[in-house]
């Protein structure tokens, strides 16, 4: 253990105090006292064994459990990964859990061979630096080679030009200039809110020969220069020779010249820069000057976007094979609806070292783990059944967690009640929470009971997070972590939390346990931050009688983006259709509030009362399923869900009901009756999906 790692009068040591130890013996005496004087699922117990919880945490074990996993790197198909599959699993199983793993045979990408060089005019050729400066042997320390998965193999050459973030308004910033990249090698700045994929795709479409990235990321304490950010270019998620079923070893597969999987991959290649190297391309680029606004938005030295006297010569050679990944799944049997399941993940592999991304959260899930255990030697047992999900594969697009979801689809949506994701637990200070509305206040609740360790004075992580940005949950419609397969394409209710954002060494070969104990979190009580929330909301979900769900919230954020729709819509179209529908859900909503109240209050079980709880709990775990359309969001059809989903139109602020604001965007290039009759039929599904949502959460038949 770092000698760092003990907080001066933090309270928490390595070891529990005698106050600490006295205290948990007295918490086991009252436990039995109240085992024999009241029934099981007494809101006193179970509020004594979240205490009980609370009170275990340790961030020393936190910090070795880091320490473990990120001693080597482990990306997903490689030899050394099998070891962190290990070391999950084998953690699981000596707290006596039930413990398995899935192997799935997915598609992933590999590099074999990159280069870019530079011609000058006098003839002379500079061969660019790929790897991150400062890494003396990146062979003898098991690293690969900064790269994008799935990028096709081949070599460009060309003038360069650089077009900023890649957005449509970059190239029409571009355009307006007189500068063309028909026929050019574009190098991209990292941000504008564009995924990988998203900005190829972009500059295949302008006729760019291949994309060269780059991020800005300031050098860290602990770091010797600036990363290199690796990532997948693959649209959408899951392994692309199964789309729609588990890959199974013998199972059914597509060829790789299948039309369905070469349209998953960009047609042009692209590779990840140091910034040392992007800025010699940039500093050798002429033409017209830089806009003000890219000048000043980032670290580079940029005076002109191109083209120059300087030709660029770009290979890249990759290898997609068949490789096998493994989940690793660890259950707690609930013991009165074991067939109602609570659902905590995150994912195991990483680009390179991976202590923000993703161990942080991996380590948290193994502590969280390691305390209900404790619970159970002293007598708890879940109401329902909770499962401990370790996926594989998520770096190269959710592979290992949607391939889970698409083999078990059925199961899960007849028994799971929410999806719980941690990705990047600790990526520096602040916490963030991102959530379906009807989990929105349970959040709330649970983040008043955990200390911030961030704070001066003695404050709650809610207190903390009120000042920062007034409590915001976030909507999970983005496509990038293990909750898009649960929320997307199964409609399970799902949280995403984390502390910190947007922190340098993301996908880099400097995410590693010092860049951790040296910036995030040196005592790693952010980590226990995150433990404690994480922990909270997944035994208030495992054991409250009622599920803690309350479609008030959500109903109110769906009247929230109805209103945002009316002010762009064109005023010929009307929203009658979705009015009438959350009118419907909201109704629907009251009543289960009702119901919820008017049961709780009654003071002894019966077998009548546990039946009306059942399907009470019933309506409010499927009533997200009915969000669900059948056909999926037009041309992204994988993806099921109309009110949270990605959408095409990357350039409107509109991050729900994606169905409308691709048809919005689509109508553009129709004539306007054409244009108005597919607006309206996106409305009408959208308002067809609330109107299920509604009819499940009151538990009847139209």
């Amino acid at each position: 253990m770092p000698p760092n790692l003990t907080k001066p009068n933090s309270g928490f040591t390595s070891k529990p105090s005698p106050l600490c130890t006295f205290v948990s013996l007295i918490f086991l005496l009252i436990i039995g006292f109240y085992t024999l004087h009241y029934p099981p699922g007494n809101p006193k117990k179970v509020l004594l064994f979240q205490q009980i919880f609370l009170s275990s945490a340790s961030n020393s074990t936190i910090a070795s459990y880091l320490r473990s996993l990120t001693s080597h790197p482990h990306l997903a198909g490689t030899k050394p990964s099998l070891e962190t599959i290990h070391y999950v699993k084998t953690h699981f199983q000596n707290l006596g859990l039930e413990t398995h793993t899935v192997p799935f045979q997915t598609l992933l990408s590999y590099p074999v061979h990159a280069s870019v060089l530079m011609h000058f005019g006098n003839g002379t050729v500079l061969n660019l630096p790929l790897n991150e400066m400062g890494i003396p042997s990146y062979p003898s320390s098991g690293l690969i080679q900064p790269y994008h998965a799935f990028s096709p193999s081949g070599t460009v050459h060309g003038k360069v030009v650089f077009a900023n973030h890649g957005r449509e308004d970059d190239y029409r910033t571009l355009g307006l200039m007189g500068v063309n990249v028909n026929g050019c090698i574009v190098v991209i700045r990292k941000g504008g809110g564009l995924s990988r994929g998203a900005v190829v795709k972009i500059a295949e479409k302008k006729g760019a020969l291949g994309v060269l990235m780059y991020a800005e990321g300031h050098v860290s304490k602990g770091s010797f220069g600036s990363g290199v950010e690796r990532g997948t270019v693959m649209e959408g998620v899951g392994d692309p020779l199964t789309p729609g079923w588990g890959a199974d070893e013998d199972g059914e597969r597509l060829k790789l010249e299948d039309k369905k999987v070469l349209q998953r991959f960009p047609g042009i290649p692209s590779l990840p820069l140091p910034f040392e190297s992007a800025q010699l391309i940039l500093d050798s680029l002429g033409g017209p000057l830089a806009p003000q606004e890219w000048r000043d938005s980032g670290r580079s030295n940029l005076s002109h976007v191109g083209s120059g006297l300087v030709m660029v010569n770009f290979t890249y050679q990759g290898e997609k094979k068949l490789a096998t990944i493994y989940n690793v799944v660890a259950v707690i049997r609930g013991l009165e609806e074991p067939d109602r399941y609570v659902l905590m993940g995150n994912h195991r592999d990483a680009w390179t070292y991976g202590a923000v991304d993703p161990n942080s959260g991996t380590a948290t899930l193994l502590d969280i783990a390691r305390r209900y255990a404790l619970l159970m030697r002293k007598g708890w047992n879940p109401r329902r059944t909770i499962i401990f999900c370790s996926w594989d594969a998520e770096e190269f697009g959710m592979i290992g967690s949607t391939e889970w979801v698409e083999q078990n689809l059925v199961n899960i949506g007849a028994k799971a009640v929410a999806y719980l994701n941690v990705d990047c637990a600790v990526q520096g200070p602040g916490f963030f929470a991102g959530a379906t509305p009807q989990l929105d206040n349970l959040i709330l609740e649970v983040t008043k009971k955990v200390q911030d360790q961030d704070s001066e004075v003695v404050a709650t992580i809610y207190e903390k997070w009120k000042t920062m940005n007034g409590n915001n949950i976030q909507r999970l419609s983005g496509v990038d972590s293990d909750f898009a397969p649960f929320l997307q394409h199964a409609g399970v209710p799902s949280v995403d939390i984390y502390y910190g954002r947007d922190f340098p060494v993301y996908h880099t070969a400097f995410d590693s346990f010092n860049w951790m104990i040296n910036n995030a979190d040196p005592f790693f009580w952010r980590h226990v931050a995150v433990a404690g929330v994480w922990g909270l909301l997944g035994l208030h979900l495992a054991d409250d009688p009622v599920l803690p769900f309350d479609y008030l919230s959500y109903a109110k954020q769906l009247q929230e983006y109805k209103d945002a729709y009316s002010r762009v819509l064109d005023g010929n179209i009307s929203l009658t259709p979705l009015a009438a529908s959350i009118q419907e859900f909201t109704s629907a909503a009251k009543q289960a509030n009702e119901e919820t109240k008017k049961l709780m209050e009654q003071e002894f079980t019966n077998d009548l009362l546990a039946l009306k709880i059942r399907a009470l709990n019933d309506g409010l775990m499927l009533a997200e399923r009915g969000f669900l359309d059948t056909d999926g969001i037009k041309g992204r059809e994988w993806f099921k869900h109309l009110i949270y989903g990605p959408r095409s139109n990357y350039e409107s602020g509109l991050e729900f009901f994606p169905g409308i604001s691709d048809a919005m965007a689509e109508s553009k290039n129709m004539s306007q009756k054409d244009g108005h009759a597919a607006i309206k039929h996106e409305i009408w599904r959208v308002a067809r999906a609330i109107q299920r949502a509604a009819a499940a959460l009151k538990g009847e038949l139209v």
